[in-house]
């Protein structure tokens, strides 16, 4: 992208547990200079009166492109996903290359790299999903892609073809400690899902409301314990993935208070859609809402946003996942699957700041504009090691800026999809805001709604153990 000199006047800003009118200065891709009646000249200049002036918001957690264990690719490609997270206000996104047993791990993210090179219009870091842990994966392949930045490593604890024995983790939670990294993880019990899926669709329980039901709380909360427990012998920080429960946000809170350094996030379908959206009028509609863990009860919902107001929970995320909602997504396996049989995703990257910013504007939770930044943008870049390039408008942090509009009457619909999913799992919830104007690197990718920037102009963000954590 071509640089520039950009000045944008008189916005609310968000910044350094401030929030204040004032103006910023873009030299190249930097900010450069931070005040009130700023007057250097520049190339363009953007008047933000009225208007609420935060980071780009870094999605810790999507996938794009990706292949899944059953060999379906989600129905993204890199420009169609990030064309969605850009829309939705986001200049950052960090998805994941998949390894599986017998697949080379460095193979398989250098051909990432070439989907990302070529689609991406954010930049983006990436996370390695393990889930072949060779001997040679983890002593050979695994150390040397960390030292090329690749410092971010996924592992799951359930699903056939994904899941890894504890001493495999242990294995790879040492190597991490080693050579550097962060550690992900997909934390449920894969042997409470097995038995329940059987149960229920032997017994003929085989619609999507029974998916709730397949993927019992009380594995969300062992598969917590054991992680956690893993992560304090090993002295490796983990990131426990998609909290979904209550029961399981106090295993988080109790490991906490027991020192043990680790994150959890949480993520968008979680603190505001509840299980009831499964059973549906027609039945296979149900679909739309399957994601793993599942979305639970409101009761579940109001406890996740006391954790994020009480700094239990770390961040929120998107975890999109789409799968069209056709044959060739959610309906793959026929026009009549059972639950088991429908992918797991729901898209979230065009909707989560969104959502969450509205929330926060209209005192639906007791967060803030500055936790709002927080939850979204800074603790994904720190956690990470992006911070602080990314993350917090600061002098000589990347210039990456979403200016949103706060007094708009928005009704969210399928007609608003950009992403490969083909629908809107928020279609009918009213919000207050969007971004009116979204910046990366100093330069619009997003204005009024509409995409200014080329597939490929994205870059590639290197990851590391941050010091900031």
């Amino acid at each position: 992208m071509p640089s520039q000199r950009l000045l944008i006047k008189n916005g609310t800003v968000a910044y350094s547990n401030n929030i204040q009118k004032m103006d910023i200065f873009i030299l190249d891709d930097k900010i450069s200079k931070m005040g009130r009646d700023l007057s250097e000249e520049a190339d363009k200049i953007i008047d933000a009166t009225d208007k609420l002036v935060l980071p780009g918001g870094v999605d810790s957690h999507c996938h794009i492109e990706q292949k899944s264990a059953s060999g379906l690719i989600n129905s993204d490609t890199f420009h169609s996903a990030t064309s969605a997270a850009a829309l939705g206000g986001n200049t950052t996104v960090i998805p994941f290359a998949a390894q599986y047993a017998g697949d080379s791990l460095i193979e398989v993210v250098n051909n990432y790299h070439g989907l990302a090179n070529r689609g991406s219009i954010v930049d983006y870091s990436m996370h390695m999903i393990i889930a072949g842990p060779s001997d040679d994966v983890i002593t050979r392949e695994l150390p040397k892609l960390i030292l090329e930045g690749h410092s971010s490593i996924k592992i799951f604890m359930t699903y056939d073809r994904l899941k890894i024995d504890d001493t495999n983790i242990l294995k790879i939670l040492n190597q991490a400690r080693i050579s550097g990294a962060m550690v992900s993880v997909h934390a449920e019990n894969h042997e409470m899902i097995t038995n329940k899926v059987k149960e229920l669709i032997e017994g003929g329980f085989d619609s999507p409301k029974y998916h709730t039901d397949s993927h019992p709380v009380e594995g969300e909360v062992d598969a917590f314990r054991r992680i956690i427990k893993m992560s304090d012998e090993t002295k490796q920080p983990v990131m426990i993935f998609h909290v979904s429960s209550e029961q399981g946000l106090k295993e988080i809170e109790a490991g906490k208070k027991r020192g043990v350094k680790f994150f959890a996030e949480t993520c968008t379908q979680y603190l505001t859609l509840n299980s009831h959206l499964l059973d549906q009028e027609k039945i296979n509609d149900g679909a739309k809402w399957i994601c793993s863990p599942p979305i639970r009860s409101p009761s579940d919902s109001k406890a996740l946003w006391i954790g994020l107001e009480d700094n239990t929970l770390d961040l929120v995320t998107s975890d999109h996942a789409p799968y069209s909602f056709d044959s060739n997504g959610k309906f793959f396996k026929g026009d009549n699957p059972n639950f088991k049989e429908i992918p797991n995703g729901m898209p979230g990257l065009q909707w989560r700041l969104p959502i969450l910013l509205d929330k926060v504007i209209n005192k639906n939770c007791d967060l803030d504009i500055l936790d709002f930044v927080r939850i979204t943008s800074t603790m994904p870049a720190k956690v990470y090691g992006l911070y602080p390039s990314k993350g917090e408008i600061k002098i000589g942090s990347d210039a990456d800026i979403t200016i949103w509009d706060t007094k708009l009457n928005i009704t969210l619909s399928d007609n608003m999809v950009v992403d490969g999913s083909k629908y809107n799992p928020y279609s009918g919830m009213n919000i207050c805001c969007w971004p009116n104007e979204v910046i990366l690197r100093g330069n619009t990718i997003v204005k009024d709604n509409l995409i200014k920037s080329k597939p490929g102009s994205g870059k590639f963000l290197s990851t590391k153990l941050s010091e900031y954590i």
